[in-house]
């Protein structure tokens, strides 16, 4: 019997182990020079490396490749119009980091509210404050969460009971929902935009000098998304002038932030280093978990889960 090439990366091998079917040829690699020679020969590729670069190039390398897989959840660096031109099926890792980066989300919030970077540095400095820096309170605000997707769905769903009053963007029209030409003109309504869109050509600078300064005076920015989609050119200029309340970037356009770059220097502007998906130790298990899924799914030619729209790119 002819089997299935899958090239798998060898980090995942101990959570799949024991558990592939047999019509699968499993070849595993644990460095560039491996992935490279195994990329031309597989028709099922997870190309994950933490050389990010190497892992696109294998990409372009599959020549034979059927069903490409990623845990990213972004895919904007991949090959995404020669995969479309192969008829590659794709499929990402969306929804899989939407746990830990809605509690980032709702910790971010909580710490532009109370202040809480300055207890903080009171406590580095053995300072006893006798005034709370930050007194706003989480219940009774609005939110509106633009990109509504596995990650902004569940930043919704842990702010109900927090008391805050959600509104959501998505293209897809549903009660309480703003559609991509409604919530521009609403933007004064909220104390929270949350961002947490696809990185796309549609979304990059979607949110503008125009936006931010429809925003409600002392409203506060959080960017999940990517640093391209928040003109952070506009953003410092809004936050010098005092008229917003703050902004936590989880994400910034270069990463790494260049040491000079004038945003770190910008009074309640909160930097996360895209540290919210990496602070869980559950995504390859999960990314396993919805992998070995799949493999069932493909050898019955029934869709995939999370399959990436390559004509969209997301």
């Amino acid at each position: 019997m002819t089997r299935t090439v899958a090239v798998l990366n060898a980090f995942i091998r101990p959570l799949v182990d024991g558990r592939l079917p047999d019509w699968l040829d499993a070849r595993f690699f644990a460095s560039t020079e491996e992935l490279y020679a195994l990329a031309p020969e597989a028709e099922i590729g997870w190309f994950d490396s933490f050389a990010l670069d190497s892992t696109y190039e294998a990409a372009r390398r599959g020549v034979k490749l059927k069903w490409l897989n990623t845990l990213a959840a972004g895919v904007d660096p991949f090959p995404l119009d020669l995969l479309r031109e192969r008829g590659v099926v794709f499929t990402n890792g969306a929804g899989l980091n939407a746990v830990t980066i809605a509690e980032y989300a709702v910790m971010g919030m909580l710490v532009l509210a109370k202040g809480y970077r300055d207890v903080v540095r009171a406590q580095e400095a053995h300072e006893w404050l006798t005034a709370a820096p930050g007194r706003k309170e989480l219940f009774g605000s609005r939110a509106l969460i633009v990109g509504a997707g596995g990650i902004g769905g569940r930043i919704a769903e842990l702010l109900q009971p927090f008391g805050v009053e959600v509104a959501c963007v998505r293209r897809n029209p549903a009660p309480g929902v703003l559609l991509p030409d409604q919530w521009r003109g609403r933007l004064g309504e909220f104390d929270w935009v949350i961002v947490a869109v696809p990185s796309t050509p549609d979304t990059d600078k979607l949110i503008g000098a125009a936006e931010l300064a429809a925003m409600k005076p002392g409203a506060c920015l959080l960017n999940f998304a990517r640093g391209a989609v928040v003109d952070q050119d506009a953003l410092i200029c809004a936050m010098q002038s005092g008229r917003l309340g703050g902004a936590f970037l989880d994400v910034t356009d270069p990463e790494p932030l260049p040491a000079d770059h004038p945003l770190w220097s910008c009074a309640n502007v909160h930097i996360t280093m895209h540290l919210s998906g990496r602070s869980q130790d559950t995504l390859f298990a999960r990314s396993a978990e919805r992998f070995l899924e799949n493999l069932e799914h493909y050898r019955r030619g029934e869709p995939l889960v999370s399959r990436v729209d390559l004509s969209l790119g997301y």
